[in-house]
């Protein structure tokens, strides 16, 4: 039996792609999961490069394994994920005691990667795009509890200029109808989570016709009691969408769209081709077909050129629409992509002071939110047991939020909204 450490970085496809990593090494070598690399007989780092915080961290840790082989040769170290698609040799150049570098797109090779690199001695990578074929290759899906993610689309071909991913993850390819639904149908769960790096650009056929991402959702709300979905790019966002917000009640009253700015000018120098109105657009047309749609964001603060006035129209934005909640991110250049080369005037300092204004508005509203869900009935999925009180459950409503209450229930039940705390709520069985 193989003792595997598998460590993840970054976002929730990364966490989608490591539960796949854990099945086909599970399935082709037996390996068991274990929670400290000295014990482990491989060690798997699904890494995410993003932002420059979460690739540096990557060889950081790296670092701290090192020893572990010098101390005992037979442990085989890989590295996966984005850091790994950039780097691809370079990666082994800088670190020589790893053995196997795979992307994304190739996470299904790995026991072919490992078995080659125990038989020849040499470092083996691949970081090729073979569009789709990893699920062809991935064991069986599984489920673990009444929720599951489902990717359906890979990829990304908008090439916004700061981001890596079209680089690292290649253009956007869609999984075929029928092998989503299939996937979904097998799980036997209540809900499902899909996944994509633009989600709502799906395309593809049903019954011999062309069909976009809204066309899907009406099946799979056929398969489950509540479909999410993530994440979801403005370009994409079509009425027919927005429209089945208002036709599916299965759809969870959430949706997450990256803004990255308020600002015309700034998102034009991002090439997001959209505009501030666009967005603002979107959200009212959502809101209005679904009117306790909770609506989540993505900001990046101190774009280069990025002025006191871009970011005064990125506050106002998010004051005007409520976003309840954001990830919102210091810029950081990521190497090879076009803003990389742009002038950056904007001090670390004042770059640091527009993010604490941007969250503290954030987390405000976020709290009103929360706030005013006190005394509401919400319709929540259970779990399992409380991250701090194992003698409780704990829960998730539609727009997201954890809930943790006393009594035995399973599946959906229906909760009291009793207390808003700061990261989760209380509620009581009616």
């Amino acid at each position: 039996m193989t003792k595997l450490y598998l460590r993840t970085f970054g976002c929730q496809m990364n966490e989608y792609d490591s539960a796949k990593i854990a099945d086909v090494l599970r399935e082709a070598e037996g390996a068991e999961p274990t929670a400290h690399p000295e014990d482990a007989d491989l060690i798997v780092f699904n890494t995410c490069s993003v932002r420059e915080k979460a690739q540096e961290k990557v060889f950081a840790d790296l670092g701290r394994v090192r020893h572990l082989k010098r101390e005992r040769p037979g442990l085989l170290i890989a590295v996966g994920g984005c850091v790994a698609s950039q780097e691809g040799p370079a990666l082994v150049e800088r670190a020589p005691f790893v053995d196997v570098v795979f992307g994304p797109q190739t996470l299904h090779r790995l026991p072919q990667l490992l078995a080659r690199r125990r038989s020849s001695g040499e470092p083996q990578v691949d970081v090729s795009f073979p569009a789709v074929e990893k699920f062809d290759h991935l064991p069986a899906p599984r489920a673990e509890g009444q929720r599951a993610f489902v990717s359906i689309m890979e990829g990304c071909s908008k090439y916004c200029s700061f981001c890596v991913v079209p680089y690292t993850r290649g253009e956007e390819v869609s999984r075929p109808f029928e092998d989503i639904v299939a996937e979904i149908a097998s799980l036997e769960v209540k809900e499902v989570t899909l996944l994509g790096q633009n989600v709502n650009a799906w395309r593809g056929e049903i019954d011999g016709q062309p069909a976009d991402f809204a066309e899907l959702l009406h099946y799979i709300c056929e398969l489950v009691e509540r479909v999410r979905y993530t994440t979801s790019h403005p370009l994409e966002f079509t009425q027919r969408l927005i429209d089945a917000h208002a036709h599916l009640p299965q759809l969870a009253p959430h949706v997450h769209l990256p803004a990255q700015s308020g600002a015309d000018r700034i998102l034009a120098a991002m090439k997001r081709g959209y505009t501030s109105l666009e967005y603002r657009s979107i959200a009212r047309r959502l809101r209005k077909a679904r009117p306790d749609l909770s609506l989540t964001s993505d900001f990046i603060v101190g774009f280069p050129g990025e002025t006191e006035t871009d970011f005064g129209a990125t506050l106002r934005l998010a004051e005007e629409l409520g976003f309840d909640g954001s990830f919102s991110f210091i810029y950081s250049a990521r190497p090879g992509t076009p803003a990389a080369s742009l002038e950056d005037g904007i001090s670390q300092e004042e770059k640091s002071e527009r993010l604490q204004r941007l969250q503290r508005l954030l987390d405000a509203q976020a709290a009103t939110v929360s706030q005013g869900m006190v005394g509401s009935l919400q319709r929540v999925l259970v779990e399992g047991p409380s991250a701090r009180n194992a003698a409780e459950l704990s829960a998730r409503t539609g727009n997201n939020r954890v809930v943790n209450f006393a009594g035995a229930a399973q599946g959906f039940v229906d909760l009291r909204i009793t207390e808003a705390r700061a990261h989760s709520l209380r509620g009581e069985l009616v």
